[in-house]
């Protein structure tokens, strides 16, 4: 079984996430990565529109931070079709900006597997959030 998630933040703060159990088996896990962030970068680029419309912000460049480096260079391959074309056109056109990050600062990794309690709490913090006091 494998679990999508991704987390949007807005400033430093979760404004958008999703976690569900994936319908279709991945054959490997950079074609997970690369689904999740199709997923994410729809969502992303729709609450962007949405904020603009409501006067909120200018739509910005979509950051996506990706764990995988597998799943970044499958994006920029040529070859590439279907999701992998949509992500590669928004970053062509200025739309994406796919970055790596180290897998213990990969928020998603709370709504997605089971974590040791100093990853938990690491990551838990960096999302602002406390435990709640007796």
């Amino acid at each position: 079984m494998s679990i999508a998630a991704f987390e949007i933040m807005y400033g430093n703060a979760p404004f958008s996430w999703c976690s569900k159990k994936e319908v279709v088996v991945e054959l490997s896990s950079c074609e997970g990565e690369y689904t999740t962030a199709s997923m994410a970068t729809c969502e992303a680029q729709w609450l962007s529109m949405l904020m603009q419309e409501l006067s909120l912000r200018e739509y910005d460049k979509v950051r996506l931070l990706l764990d995988s480096k597998s799943a970044i260079d499958f994006s920029k391959h040529l070859a590439a079709r279907g999701r992998s074309k949509f992500l590669r056109d928004q970053m062509n056109n200025g739309m994406l900006d796919l970055q790596h990050c180290k897998t213990n600062v990969q928020l998603a990794d709370l709504l997605t597997k089971a974590l040791k309690t100093s990853s938990f709490e690491d990551l838990k913090m960096k999302l602002g959030m406390n435990s709640a006091s007796n």
